[in-house]
């Protein structure tokens, strides 16, 4: 993916998760307020209702005007122009409180118009009946004889308590959002890197290929030359220069199309593939190079597969070098080719020293050798399995390693045909 399309993405992405974030906080501030407006309704109501019943059996009737005056956010007024009781009044507040289902914690205060000055009532919780007096001196108000107030301490908590659903929205959603920032700078660290590390590989490669090919050119010209040639020590060393120095070539080739995969994705050109014709070739080729090396194919007919036949070549070469390489007695590969239903199966087992099973996992990572002890004389760079893990991902097949009961690995291809 192009770098401008990745930011693209990242920026629409953080754009969208913080839009979102801001119109949550919106409706949440929203539900409060109409949270808020709805209590000081049901507060209104039950008020009135208190006022109501505090003028029945009196010869005094209930005034047209609204007696119930809200004065700030939690602290309401309400002119009764009659005298009562503390013990009722606060009879009748429980009562109707409990009608509006509001529960919270509220205090009240009466005016003694003997000494001209707010009386305090009571501090009624709402969790506990015997709660403990905490005066609050009310304001008196101006122009009104007989009035009550009241106080809902707690109204704030009260109210937030009620919108519990939509903080609970809110930091989810703050999570996730922090959740994305982390992931994004992660991801970006580590395509800095990989792009650090790929052009090193790139670098160190091709630096490495001229001086290679100077070597390969002069030890070529010097194994023909008849001063080598009738020396049979020099002859060895030229071969053994000519030799290592192929090897050395091929390695360099194997980490350049990595990196070349890596940055560019592999086209396949998938055509109907021999499975028999291929391992037939590939085992030919390897018994020329190693000729203690035993392999047996078993298959009950020639079967077909949709592949590209370079790289699926490259595979079993991959595999079967790798059976080679880490056996530490005669090497011999059991190929065995299944077909059941819509799936063809390879299975190539070997007679190896074996892999841990906590290692299993890994074999497929790239760069990732397994310490064993034909670590230090196996040559490699950990990128032949990784590379048969990306083809057969490419190709849409799956592959597996398990430990053989007895001795050495199995690595199965499942193929869909």
């Amino acid at each position: 993916m192009k770098v401008g399309k990745l930011n693209a993405i990242i920026i629409l992405g953080l754009v969208a998760i913080i839009g979102i974030l801001i119109a949550q906080l919106m409706w949440t501030k929203q539900a409060y307020s109409l949270e808020e407006k709805k209590f000081s309704q049901k507060v209104h109501i039950a008020l009135l209702e208190v006022a109501r019943k505090l003028y029945e059996g009196t010869s005094h009737d209930l005034p047209s005007e609204n007696p119930v005056v809200k004065v700030s956010n939690d602290y309401y007024i309400v002119n009764v122009n009659n005298d009562f009781e503390p013990d009722i009044l606060e009879f009748y507040l429980k009562g109707e409180f409990e009608k509006m289902d509001i529960h919270t914690d509220f205090e009240y205060a009466m005016y003694n118009c003997h000494s001209d000055e707010m009386v305090y009532g009571d501090y009624v919780s709402s969790l506990y009946k015997n709660s403990e007096k905490k005066p609050v001196i009310f304001p008196k108000h101006k122009n009104l004889v007989y009035y009550f107030a009241i106080r809902f301490p707690n109204e704030t908590t009260y109210l937030f308590s009620s919108l519990k659903f939509w903080f609970f929205l809110s930091g989810a959603l703050i999570i996730i959002l922090l959740v994305y920032v982390y992931s994004i700078v992660t991801i970006l660290q580590q395509k800095k890197y990989s792009e650090l590390q790929r052009d090193f590989i790139n670098n160190m490669t091709h630096e490495f290929k001229t001086p290679l090919s100077s070597i390969l050119l002069a030890s070529n010209y010097l194994s023909k030359q008849n001063a080598i040639a009738s020396d049979e020590k020099l002859s060895k060393y030229a071969h053994i220069i000519i030799s290592q120095s192929n090897k050395l070539n091929s390695h360099i080739g194997e980490i350049l199309s990595i990196a070349k995969s890596d940055s560019v994705p592999l086209a396949m050109d998938k055509k109907p593939v021999s499975v028999l014709a291929v391992l037939n070739e590939v085992s030919e080729n390897m018994r020329l190079k190693h000729e203690d090396l035993e392999v047996a194919i078993s298959c009950d007919q020639n079967i077909s597969i949709l592949a590209d036949v370079f790289h699926f070549t490259n595979i079993v070469y991959n595999l079967i070098d790798n059976s080679v390489k880490y056996c530490d007695g005669k090497p011999a590969v059991r190929i065995s080719i299944l077909s059941d239903n819509n799936l063809v199966r390879l299975d190539f087992s070997d007679n190896g020293i074996g892999i841990p099973t906590k290692k299993l996992s890994d074999v497929f990572d790239k760069f990732y050798r397994i310490p064993n002890s034909l670590s230090n004389e196996v040559t490699g760079f950990g990128l032949g399995l990784y590379y048969v893990k990306k083809i057969c991902t490419l190709h849409g097949w799956k592959i597996a390693a398990r430990n053989n009961p007895d001795k050495g690995i199995t690595v199965s291809i499942a193929i869909p045909t």
